[in-house]
């Protein structure tokens, strides 16, 4: 500073007073959080228990609208995985995504999975569609559905329906037995021995 500033800054401050102490006192009649923080904890609890959701919808390759969708985990036997294909097993459940957007085709599929796994009900149809209104444009919610369908443990296998039950607008899913379920065809099968 040059002193022309420096006498300024001191005629500036002539009348101001020091503090006589230098500390806060706070308010100790206030107990715990605000209403505000309450809220903002119980919304931020919510959405974690709400969104156990893994299923991820960054991008995806985009499928043509009639690929055929084929997927089955190691240890599914090929016979099991061709009567699946070829519709020999009756279909306990159907998930019909035809127009829902796709966030809440997301939550649709996995609740419904999940739903189903928990039920044991082994195998359903999922019906998304071929999502073309003209001949060029890619099946947007049949790619989403295929990414996601081999995203969940509880899925075994799944294959594109036969003409009658959708064609390629609609999948065939095999799910695992619940450990519930399975706990109960060991003591079966023990009780055999």
């Amino acid at each position: 500073m040059s002193l022309n500033d420096f006498d300024l800054f001191l005629s500036s401050m002539e009348d101001v007073k020091p503090l006589k102490h230098d500390t806060v006192q706070f308010d100790s009649t206030k107990q715990g959080p605000s209403l505000a923080q309450q809220e903002k904890r119980k919304a931020a609890e919510c959405d974690l228990a709400i969104d156990e959701n893994y299923l991820r919808s960054e991008f995806v390759e985009l499928l043509d609208p009639h690929a055929i969708l084929a997927f089955k985990k190691d240890g599914v036997q090929g016979q099991v995985y061709k009567n699946l294909r070829l519709a020999k097993y009756q279909l306990d459940a159907t998930l019909d995504l035809h127009g829902q957007p796709l966030q809440r085709a997301r939550s649709t599929l996995f609740n419904f999975i999940d739903d189903c796994h928990k039920r044991n009900i082994r195998v359903v149809l999922i019906r998304h569609g071929i999502g073309i209104k003209n001949k060029s444009q890619p099946g947007i919610l049949k790619s989403y559905t295929n990414k996601w369908l081999q995203e969940i443990p509880a899925v075994l296998a799944f294959h594109s329906a036969l003409k009658h039950h959708g064609g390629s607008g609609a999948t065939y899913v095999m799910i695992k037995k619940s450990d519930e379920k399975k706990h109960e065809n060991r003591e079966i099968h023990s009780k055999r021995s």
